[in-house]
């Protein structure tokens, strides 16, 4: 397979500073995976440390990736040329004390970034080949024939939502409010609902009320209604647990007032270091609620994950709304960051030179 010297980039440069650039292509060691990217998903985290400039520049973020390996280094077993692939950029060590209580996003190996496209490892996503080091090869998952790259790309997030679920100390029958009914609200109505749990769900926007139905929900509810917490305590006089998928104070504080006595409340949206909120703390002590916090992927669950999304059993390609090719990744993410009534999961894909379009008008996807 020809690969060529340079490739087609885009570089985070500063805050809100996304530039495409030609980069050469990454070299790789004897240990490594040359994978050109086909699609890869925009990501909430990526989102804030490009509009905040948390981090320093330059790097090429982009970490929902799937593409094809084209050059396998000499001592990697278990892969070939030409076989398509969804990458996990974040493998633990599974020794450490925090991989011994299942903290895996606390691992000091799983925070290290093991897929670069060039500059300090951060994902590569966002350009047209990236290196993928040996010690996140566990975390490849090889996709089936049958199955496009955007449910390859579509495997991390997931991962991020059922490792959630499986924080949550859920009973047969139980019932559980998600606040937020984005593309991983969403996730969590339909994982939810596919184990059995009655989902209520809330968000600001009707048509995703309205989809949240058609993804499990028992009921929906808009969060921007005076009467929201008698509604949903009409419906759910008894909720177990509430999934706060959004960055609300709001959703937080009503979550706390709604969940019954011994339930959870998972903060899953709370990404951004210095934001504090008021709590009444005789909620967490006298009722025995437990507000709990679940960050990143679980890599051993991308098993269970794939045969999830490969059997399409969680069908992740309704969620897919628009599709930017890699010279307007910047449009992608600013869609992403400032969505729409009618956009959801935002990709790039990187064989194309049109613009945003309907995914549903492309065989690809």
């Amino acid at each position: 397979m020809l690969i060529p010297k340079n490739m087609a980039a885009v570089v985070y440069r500063g805050a809100d500073d996304l530039r495409l650039e030609t980069l050469p292509v990454p070299r790789i060691a004897s240990s490594d995976l040359l994978v050109k990217v086909a699609a890869c998903g925009v990501c909430p985290t990526d989102i804030k440390k490009i509009h905040y400039g948390t981090v320093p520049p330059p790097r090429v973020f982009g970490h929902e990736t799937a593409g094809i390996i084209v050059k396998v280094g000499a001592l990697v077993r278990g892969f070939s040329v030409g076989e398509r692939v969804a990458l996990h950029h974040h493998v633990p060590c599974l020794k450490c004390h925090f991989c011994r209580h299942k903290a895996f996003a606390q691992c000091a190996g799983y925070k290290r970034t093991g897929i670069t496209a060039g500059f300090e490892p951060a994902g590569g996503g966002y350009a047209e080949y990236v290196r993928v080091m040996p010690f996140v090869l566990p975390g490849v998952v090889k996709i089936p024939a049958r199955n496009t790259f955007a449910e390859g790309a579509m495997l991390e997030p997931v991962n991020t939502v059922l490792k959630a679920v499986q924080r949550l100390a859920l009973l047969r029958g139980d019932s559980v409010l998600v606040a937020g009914q984005g593309p991983i609200g969403l996730l969590f109505t339909k994982i939810l609902s596919l184990q059995g749990f009655k989902v209520a769900a809330t968000d600001l926007l009707e048509p995703r009320l309205k989809l949240s139905l058609q993804w499990g929900a028992t009921r929906a509810f808009n969060a921007g209604s005076p009467a929201l917490l008698d509604d949903i305590r009409s419906a759910f006089p008894r909720l177990d647990a509430a999934v706060i998928a959004v960055p609300s104070d709001a959703a937080v504080l009503g979550a706390l007032e709604l969940v019954r006595g011994s339930g959870q409340i998972l903060l899953f949206a709370h990404t951004m270091k210095g934001i504090e909120s008021k709590v009444d703390l005789s909620r967490i002590c006298l009722e025995e609620k437990d507000l709990i916090g679940s960050y990143s992927a679980d890599y051993t669950l991308q098993k269970e994950v794939a045969r999830l999304v490969f059997s399409r059993r969680l069908d992740t390609r309704a969620l897919i709304t628009h599709v930017f090719p890699l010279a307007q990744t910047p449009a992608a993410v600013s869609l992403a960051a400032h969505p729409t009534p009618e956009s959801l999961k935002i990709l790039v894909r990187h064989d194309s030179r049109r613009g945003a379009e309907s995914a549903e008008k492309d065989n690809f996807f």
